[in-house]
């Protein structure tokens, strides 16, 4: 089925407003401070929490 009118490029603009991708929020790691995702273990160090933290090995 085709639509019944042309929408205008204003509706269709505003309309796909908010679908424009939003930056990621990086986190200083509290050890290292090497910017992280929130949530997730340090790429550098491997610091999660106070407590843990995962063995990082170098790739051969």
């Amino acid at each position: 089925m085709l639509p019944t009118q042309k929408l205008s490029r204003s509706r269709t603009r505003s309309r796909r407003a908010h679908q424009a991708k939003k930056p990621v929020n990086y986190a200083d790691c509290p050890r290292c401070n090497s910017p992280k995702l929130p949530h997730a273990a340090c790429d550098n160090c491997g610091y999660v929490r106070p407590g843990l933290s995962l063995k990082v090995q170098e790739e051969k």
